[in-house]
């Protein structure tokens, strides 16, 4: 991914209660890869810490963690160990999104100059895998993020038909490509408006519309 990042995406955006929400995490998990609950060092390292607050790009970071947790059962102290590898040899500020990982469920590898290398067990050669979670995330070539978040289930099944992008809405979810709020959607659909009459006004098909009311009745309650 592009190093260079527009300032929107460093702003302190989202509390750990409504990053759980959309990440469809619990909190306190997200509180742990925040802040080590004392005993280790962050995970991902928050952009405001009193009271902690995440930016976009800790928000996108968050949802690669999440899917080597969720999705590839990647055991903590692994990707701890390719962090500091990381650190230690290819330095940069968010290195879960500046690199592109691979896995085999076990170990971490990122390729440099043609070389698989595996940085959760101190650079020795890997394998090449592919970290398909990385498709929610979309970088056009000027280096703008859009993110599809993950509706119910995490699979290639799940349409990308909500956006979290800080240059659209403040930063809250919204039908992709209409900046429409699925909040608002929803809420008028909780007032008695048909989806029908909410796909003519916004300009959005119906499965748009239904979408973003799926979106929003999945959200659990952040504790």
């Amino acid at each position: 991914m592009h190093p260079q990042y527009n300032a929107l995406y460093e702003e302190p955006a989202y509390g750990i209660a409504e990053a759980a929400v959309y990440l469809r995490v619990p909190y306190q998990t997200l509180r742990y890869w925040l802040t080590g609950f004392g005993k280790r060092p962050p995970i991902v390292a928050p952009s405001e810490t009193a009271p902690i607050r995440l930016s976009f790009l800790n928000l996108l970071e968050c949802h690669v963690l999440v899917g080597m947790r969720k999705v590839y059962d990647l055991k903590l102290p692994r990707v701890r160990s390719a962090l500091r590898q990381i650190a230690q040899s290819y330095p940069q500020a968010h290195p879960l999104i500046s690199e592109t990982f691979l896995t085999n469920r076990k170990d971490l590898f990122i390729e440099k100059l043609g070389r698989i290398i595996n940085i959760s067990q101190h650079g020795q050669m890997g394998l090449n895998f592919y970290q398909a979670h990385l498709q929610r995330v979309e970088v056009d070539p000027q280096g703008m993020f859009r993110f599809f978040p993950f509706v119910v289930q995490r699979d290639s099944s799940e349409p990308r038909t909500i956006e979290i992008n800080p240059m659209i809405g403040f930063g809250k979810p919204v039908i992709a490509g209409t900046g429409v709020s699925t909040a608002v959607v929803a809420s008028r659909f909780i007032a008695r408006d048909s989806i029908s009459d909410l796909a003519t006004e916004y300009g959005c098909t119906p499965q748009q519309i239904e979408e973003a009311i799926r979106w929003e009745r999945a959200l659990p309650i952040a504790a």
